[in-house]
């Protein structure tokens, strides 16, 4: 895989979820709160069925409403984890791997934007949007869903695919050769001496 189609591959991905993400915010905010910002649940749901709803709340901490107020701290991890993402992927030839490291940094992402650009209290201090209610579950958001689904998925094919091999094509062309190709050309009978004389 040509290092160009690896980059198209997971920044396609990024920019899916991303763009799914924060649709799916702006219409939480414009459905279920009065105010640009909600400081905390309000009472306007939407039900869908069983125990699935639709309500607002914001949370300042880490996915499913954990670590309450580290929005800054977490917010550096989440640019951490996104760094070891983008370094993993240079190594992948798989593109089932490449979309899912795809979706989880575009869901990393996803919160990431909430908190800079909803910040009211300093930089990186915004409240992320949560509006997904299982009521068995903390609220949650598709950023979330895409952190936790894709990085299980991640973990899953990651046990399941065979590590890429030293010195993969990257895109230069210069393929080297595999144990067989070697083996072929140990076998091969040699050229005779009128061959080789011309």
């Amino acid at each position: 895989m040509t290092a160009a189609r690896r980059w198209l591959t997971v920044g396609g991905a990024v920019v899916t979820v991303l763009v799914l993400d924060q649709l799916s915010k702006w219409w939480a905010v414009s459905r279920l709160c009065d105010a640009p910002y909600c400081p905390e649940y309000l009472d306007r749901t939407i039900d869908l069925f069983w125990t699935l709803r639709f309500r607002y709340a914001e949370n300042t901490g880490m996915a499913f409403s954990k670590g309450s107020g580290g929005g800054r701290l977490i917010a550096l991890l989440v640019v951490a984890i996104v760094v070891v993402l983008v370094l993993f992927a240079r190594r992948m030839t798989s593109t089932l791997q490449l979309v899912l490291v795809g979706v989880v940094i575009g869901g990393a992402l996803g919160n990431l934007v909430d908190r800079i650009f909803r910040a009211n209290a300093g930089f990186l201090s915004g409240g992320v949007v949560d509006f997904i209610d299982v009521q068995w579950w903390p609220i949650f958001n598709v950023a979330d869903a895409c952190v936790v689904v894709g990085g299980i998925a991640l973990a899953l094919t990651g046990l399941r695919e065979p590590p890429d091999r030293d010195g993969a094509d990257d895109g230069d062309g210069d393929v080297p050769p595999t144990n067989a190709d070697v083996v072929d050309e140990m076998t091969a009978p040699e050229a005779s001496t009128s061959d080789r004389s011309g």
